[in-house]
């Protein structure tokens, strides 16, 4: 009896553990899923807007996409902002290449070109980027100019969902420099920063308007270049735009 039970047994489980590792309904000389690797793309404009502030009525674009897989990809990423009704007073472009180090986390390498002010500069771009504790978005970068500055840029933000279609997204951003440019107004230490609450509604999950506060910030040389270029060193806005992706 017991004979008979163990081959019964080995009859019924053999046909399991013999396929056990082959995917359920396909060919066996299929390869495994989970070891193919796939490329994908992605163009997201966070920030899309203009404001209406009480020194400067300006305009701000913070556009980034990327293509390819999970660990290696490659990044565009272009930022600017003006005075409306004028040309770009900051306009930049970074072409990266991004590896996964740790889950949610890459580092990037790359250049940075600045179309505006001029004179214009290149730059060898060192980043981190990924998701801290909280799902926190963050954003950091090293540049070293052709002319041999250095200066840093952080940038974090957070995603708070209220409802399913609205959202509250605070922003942070600060600029350094590790020395002084005359000619771009720039000083040595910390240049700016920019403090946003955005509120948006995604009509569709591609698609969301959003309405928004903004205060930036001089600070050190650059405050003093501003000054003696008869420029103001802050500003509050209200802003109104629409962040999309594709």
């Amino acid at each position: 009896m017991k004979l008979y039970t163990a081959t019964i047994a080995l009859v019924v489980l053999w046909p399991a553990s013999a396929h056990a590792y082959e995917p359920a309904g396909t060919p066996p000389d299929w390869d495994p899923p989970m070891d193919m690797q796939h490329a994908y793309w992605k163009v997201l404009a966070d920030r899309f807007e203009a404001g209406i502030g009480d020194n400067l009525d300006g305009y701000v674009w913070d556009v980034q996409g990327w293509y390819g897989g999970d660990h290696n990809r490659v990044w565009m990423k272009t930022e600017g902002e003006g005075e409306l009704g004028s040309s770009p007073e900051h306009a930049e472009l970074q072409l990266l290449f991004s590896r996964m180090f740790a889950p949610f986390w890459d580092w990037q390498i790359g250049v940075r070109q600045d179309l505006e002010p001029n004179p214009d500069r290149t730059h060898l771009v060192l980043g981190i980027q990924g998701v801290v504790p909280y799902q926190l978005e963050w954003d950091s970068a090293l540049f070293v100019s052709d002319e041999g500055d250095v200066s840093a840029r952080i940038e974090v933000e957070y995603d708070l969902n209220i409802t399913q279609r609205w959202v509250l997204q605070p922003h942070f951003e600060i600029n350094a420099a590790f020395s002084d440019d005359r000619e771009l107004g720039i000083g040595t230490g910390v240049n700016n920063t920019e403090l946003g609450l955005r509120v948006r509604y995604h009509v569709q999950r591609e698609i969301a308007p959003y309405l928004g506060v903004s205060w930036q910030q001089l600070y050190g040389g650059t405050r003093d270049f501003a000054q003696d270029d008869g420029k103001s060193t802050s500003n509050a806005s209200i802003v109104v735009g629409v962040r999309f992706w594709f």
